[in-house]
């Protein structure tokens, strides 16, 4: 029987960021044989993976990186908030965030394959990791600002890495593009401008306050001026545009972007697990599945 040295498993350990009883492991298993020993950890690596890709990750980090006139921001998953703080996790989703604009890659099929060293791609550092952690981890999604002239900035701002904003503006405004991502984290518009709801949407909205309006006994045209003006109200207050400024309540960033001769062009927000339905389970729950767990 090979004789499995402290400095072999401290070797494979450094080598493929397993635990140090799996990397004894392996070296058992492999007979001593370093390359035989990385091969079964992959191996078990990839196993875990596909045994946790049904476990859902609505926890983890929104990163943002960028380059002069280009930005990118992610959304990288796991399970808990304790593995969102995890160093090697947030070290992993730093590292994809920066290769992913380096390489101006803006979908996770491409990202997904793209190499993070000579022989890791971020898929297989993705699987390595979950090995490592026990949970299911997942690069979600991504989007990215293209500043295509020089007139052009881009705003940036991650508030406890768990809401991440981009924005475009056109105007040689550094500080304002600055202020406008902040305000999109803080705010949430989900429109630049009241031009930009969609038909369907504002007829949607206007079937429903007839509806209630019609309680009045007030006469049609009267009600059309009513609900006309209520329209303005509640999509405005949707529209970046008509959103009275966080810094300065009695400024709208209508008012604001006109005053400084500037223009939003895009805006993007992220926020960690948003869309992603968790289902909720009691103490019991949680006790027996990670019972069953333990025996499979």
């Amino acid at each position: 029987m090979t004789d499995i040295t402290a400095a072999m498993v401290k070797e494979l350990r450094e080598r493929t960021g397993a635990g140090m009883m799996e990397c004894k492991k392996a070296l058992v298993e492999a007979k001593g044989v370093m390359q035989d020993a990385e091969e079964i950890i992959a191996k078990s690596g990839h196993k875990k993976a596909a045994k946790s890709a049904s476990r859902t990750a609505a926890e983890g980090r929104i990163v943002i990186s960028s380059l002069p006139q280009f930005a990118v921001v992610l959304e990288i998953n796991c399970e808990t908030d304790f593995v969102a703080r995890d160093d090697s996790f947030i070290q992993f989703c730093q590292q994809v965030s920066l290769r992913a604009t380096n390489g101006q890659i803006t979908s996770i099929e491409k990202l997904n394959e793209a190499l993070l060293d000579e022989n890791v791609s971020v898929d297989e550092a993705r699987k390595s990791l979950i090995a490592r952690l026990g949970e299911n981890i997942q690069v979600r999604r991504i989007d990215s600002i293209n500043a295509t002239m020089p007139t052009q900035v881009i705003g940036q701002y991650v508030h406890n890495a768990r809401i991440g904003a981009l924005v475009l503006i056109e105007g040689q405004d550094e500080a304002l593009a600055k202020d406008l991502a902040m305000h999109v984290a803080a705010m949430k518009p989900q429109y630049l401008t009241i031009e930009d709801v969609p038909q369907a949407v504002v007829a949607k909205q206007k079937e429903i306050m007839l509806e209630v309006a019609k309680q009045s006994g007030k006469p049609d045209n009267i009600l059309e001026k009513i609900v006309q003006g209520q329209l303005q109200k509640h999509f405005g207050e949707l529209c970046l545009t008509g959103q009275a400024f966080f810094k300065d309540p009695d400024q709208t960033i209508g008012a604001l972007l006109k005053s400084k001769q500037a223009k939003v062009i895009k805006m993007i927000r992220f926020e960690v697990g948003e869309g992603i339905e968790v289902s909720k389970k009691s103490f019991e729950e949680e006790v027996m599945a990670q019972a069953r767990g333990s025996k499979s």
